[in-house]
């Protein structure tokens, strides 16, 4: 399986309300619940108006469309880098997974999945 590392830093905020600009930039993911809405995006493009912001976080994505009848794609990602103490946070889209780190341990956490046999691109 490819990993493709992305070579924007990203923030994770809780926003007031969704302006329209955001679907603009180039990575732009949205979830509304019935108790807030989020938004991450490029650091570089966070409103001025967010409640909440955690900035300093990198991306990478599982390349390729995923079928929806693939199961556990996600899963052993996640558990080699819990093994190793790295935190994630997970965004899916209809084609294929998006998976954030810090960025301290961005590197680490690529260097783990390599040497668990993914080919990082």
């Amino acid at each position: 399986m490819q990993i493709k590392a992305l070579e924007h830093d990203f923030s994770i905020c809780k926003v007031k309300t969704l302006d329209t600009d955001y679907l603009k930039q180039e990575f732009c993911f949205v979830c509304k619940t019935d108790e807030e809405l989020s938004l991450v995006c490029q650091t570089e493009y966070v409103p001025s108006d967010v409640i909440e912001c955690d900035n300093g976080w990198r991306a990478f994505r599982i390349q390729g469309i995923l079928d929806f009848s693939l199961i556990g794609i996600l899963a052993p990602i996640a558990k080699i880098l819990a093994d190793n103490k790295i935190g994630i946070f997970a965004v899916s889209t209809y084609n294929t997974d998006y998976i954030l780190v810090k960025k301290e341990n961005f590197q680490k956490a690529l260097d783990l999945l390599k040497a668990n046999g993914y080919m990082i691109i």
